[in-house]
């Protein structure tokens, strides 16, 4: 016997099979158009938008359900411009020396360098922080668990429910990225994992046609 109080099960919509199917392939299809925006314009977003796909994302299942996701949300032109300034350092240093070949070769036909002025254009970067410690209530110091898998379901509905929106999205690495904990004055002991990128495309936008391929249903499943 659970010792800790339950509620009942939400009740879920009563579809059929065919109304399910019917709304699956339109999600996918919804899905299916996403692309990641390399050009953005700086037509301002809505800061209640922003907010509404971070609670959004923050639905995410999570270890132990500590939900172990900070999401700060850069708005601020001076902000973005140092987000920036430091991204491109550690981005020069990556073409110029980390990356292997063969990882340069994978990138190639993307047209990726160290330049990034979305990073300034953008109305809004989100920087998306795992918390090593926490918890579900205020105050809390306790373990997390299974952070990166819960933090990356997280992310992933965010970049979804902002796909809904009607928004553009790009997704970024720089490493390291510690220097995002200074700019978002985020504890040391949190990990910044993404930076998400936001806003309308420019008038012109393109898109690499090797970044719009997707592996077919028998390449990324298999049933037993």
């Amino acid at each position: 016997m659970n010792k800790y109080s339950q509620l009942p099960y939400p009740t879920l919509p009563q579809y059929s099979d065919a109304e399910r199917l019917e709304r699956a392939s339109a999600f996918y299809e919804q899905l299916r158009c996403r692309r990641t925006c390399r050009f953005f314009a700086d037509t301002p977003v809505p800061r209640a938008l922003i907010e509404q796909a971070i609670l959004a994302a923050g639905t995410a299942p999570s270890g132990a359900n500590h939900q172990p996701w900070h999401f700060a949300a850069i708005g601020s032109s001076q902000a973005k411009r140092e987000v920036r300034r430091l991204a491109e350092d550690e981005e020069r240093a990556f073409y110029a020396e980390k990356a292997s070949a063969e990882w340069l070769d994978a990138l190639a036909p993307l047209g990726t360098d160290d330049v990034k002025p979305y990073l300034e254009i953008a109305p809004w970067l989100i920087a998306v922080f795992g918390q090593r410690r926490g918890g579900p209530n205020p105050g809390d110091a306790r373990q997390n668990y299974y952070l990166t898998e819960s933090v990356g379901i997280a992310a992933g509905l965010l970049l979804a429910t902002l796909h809904d929106a009607g928004l553009a999205t790009l997704t970024h690495t720089p490493a390291p990225m510690k220097f995002l904990n200074t700019i978002c004055a985020r504890p040391a002991d949190e990990k910044p994992l993404m930076l998400i990128v936001v806003g309308h495309p420019a008038p012109g936008a393109t898109v690499p046609e090797h970044a719009v391929t997707r592996k077919r249903l028998d390449q990324v499943s298999s049933w037993i």
